[in-house]
C-alpha cells in the first residue's frame, strides 16, 4: 500500500463540529499513553487464522510488533467475545472493555459488527486509540455516524477489488461464475457487485453477446465460518457447470474451496487476503490492504500522536489498498500481468468507476449492451 499517511488528503474526510453539535458529541484532545506499546485486537464472529480480515488484521499487528521488537501476550494480544457467532454488540463492549483492562493502548476491531460497540465506547476512554476496519461508528441506525478524535474508521473499495477478480476470470476464458458471499453485509455486498461489474466489462470485450451471470449462482450463505452445507451448496453449483466461484465469506470459503477441489476443473476466487497457499485451486484472490492499513495506524498512533484520529479513510486502488495478488499467486493462463496492470491504471486516474449499489450495476450493466437479470433483493444494496 503507496504511503497511505501522504494519501489522506485524498481518501478521508474528517468528521467535523457540525455533528459534535448535532448530537452533543464534545470536543476534545486525546492525551495517549504510548509507553508501554500494548496493543490488543478484539475479533469478531470469526478468529485469527480465518483466512480473512480479522486474520489480516492480527498478522498487521504482528508485523508491526516483530519490526518494533514487541512480545506476543506482554505487548501485545487479541481477544474474543462470548458468545462466538451470536456475539452481540455488549459482548463486543466487553470484549474491548477486557483489552483495555489488560492495558491495551489502542484497540483494532476488524469488521462492521463493531459499529454501535465503538461508537459507545470511543468517548468513554479519551486516551485509548481505536481502530474500526470495514464500519463506521454509528448509533446503530446510521443517523449519527461519528469517529471521535481517538479514533479512525478505515474502509475500502471491495467493488473495485471484485471488478478486477470478475473481469480477469471473464478475460481468461471463463464463463460460467457464481458468487458465495457471507453475509449481506456493505463490504460483501460491494464486493459481489464489483464481481459481476468486472464480468460483463470482460464479456463485452471478448465479443461475448450472450454472457449472463445466473441468479441462481449468486447467494448469501449466512455465516463466515466453514459449513458443510455450504460444502454441499458449492457442489450442486459446480455440478450444474459453475466453473468459478467467488468466495467472499470469510472461513466459510474453506468450505467452496473443499468443493472445488473435489470438483473436476473447478475453480474458487478467495477474499481479503491472498489464498493462493491454501490449494492449487484458487484462481485469485480479491484482495484488501487490511494488513498495511493496521500497520500505518499503529505507525501513525506510536510515532505520530495518532494523526489519522478522527478520520474516515476509504481506500481504493488509487491508494494502491485493493488489487489481485501477483507473483507466483498468478494462476490465469492467458489473462497477462500487462493486461491486468493496464486495467488497474484506469481505475486509479478514473476511467473505470466501478459501480457500488443495485443501482449504479444495472446502469452500467445495460450501458454495456446487456441486461442485469438480479435484483435488489438478490444483490442486497
Amino acid at each position: 500500500m503507496k504511503k497511505l499517511i501522504a494519501l489522506l488528503s485524498l481518501t478521508a474526510f474528517l468528521i467535523g463540529g457540525c455533528q459534535d453539535e448535532k448530537k452533543g458529541h464534545e470536543s476534545y484532545t486525546p492525551s495517549y499513553s504510548t509507553a508501554n506499546k500494548k496493543i490488543g485486537l478484539v475479533t469478531d464472529v470469526g478468529s485469527i487464522d480465518d483466512k480473512s480480515f480479522n486474520q489480516t488484521s492480527w498478522e498487521g499487528i504482528v508485523d508491526f510488533a516483530e519490526t518494533n521488537g514487541l512480545a506476543i501476550e506482554t505487548n501485545y494480544k487479541y481477544f474474543q467475545p462470548s458468545g462466538g457467532s451470536n456475539a452481540g454488540t455488549q459482548d463486543y463492549i466487553t470484549a474491548i472493555n477486557n483489552a483495555i483492562n489488560w492495558g491495551a493502548e489502542i484497540v483494532v476491531c476488524p469488521g462492521f459488527l463493531f459499529e454501535v460497540a465503538i461508537y459507545e465506547i470511543q468517548e468513554k476512554n479519551k486516551n485509548i486509540g481505536f481502530v474500526l476496519i470495514d464500519g463506521t461508528p454509528n448509533e446503530g441506525n446510521y443517523e449519527d455516524v461519528y469517529v471521535a478524535p481517538n479514533t479512525v474508521s478505515i474502509l475500502f473499495k471491495e467493488q473495485e477489488s471484485g471488478f478486477l477478480a470478475g473481469y480477469a476470470a471473464v478475460k481468461d476464458g471463463f464463463t460460467s461464475l457464481g458468487f458465495m458471499g457471507g453475509m449481506a453485509v456493505p463490504a460483501v455486498v460491494r464486493f459481489g457487485i464489483g464481481f459481476i461489474a468486472g464480468a460483463y466489462l470482460a464479456a463485452k470485450e471478448n465479443n461475448n453477446t450472450e454472457f449472463s451471470f445466473n441468479k441462481d449462482h449468486y447467494t448469501y450463505v449466512g455465516k463466515f465460518e466453514a459449513d458443510p452445507n455450504i460444502k454441499t451448496r458449492a457442489e450442486s453449483w459446480y455440478n450444474a457447470g459453475v466453473e468459478v466461484i467467488f468466495a467472499a465469506a470469510g472461513g466459510a470459503g474453506s468450505s467452496v474451496l473443499a468443493a472445488a477441489q473435489e470438483g473436476q476443473d473447478k475453480w474458487m476466487i478467495g477474499v481479503d487476503k491472498d489464498q493462493a497457499s491454501d490449494s492449487p485451486r484458487v484462481l485469485t484472490s480479491a484482495t484488501k490492504g487490511v494488513h498495511s492499513a493496521t500497520v500505518l495506524a499503529l505507525e501513525s498512533f506510536y510515532q505520530s500522536n495518532f494523526d489519522v484520529g478522527g478520520q474516515i479513510l476509504n481506500l481504493g486502488a488509487v491508494d494502491d489498498g485493493v488489487g489481485l495478488p501477483l507473483g507466483e499467486s498468478w494462476r490465469f493462463s492467458s489473462f497477462t500481468i500487462e493486461e491486468y496492470q493496464s486495467l488497474y491504471d484506469k481505475l486509479v486516474d478514473g476511467t473505470i468507476n466501478v459501480p457500488s449499489t443495485h443501482e449504479t450495476l444495472k446502469t452500467y450493466v445495460e450501458g454495456l449492451g446487456y441486461t442485469l437479470n438480479l435484483s435488489f433483493e438478490d444483490i442486497g444494496m
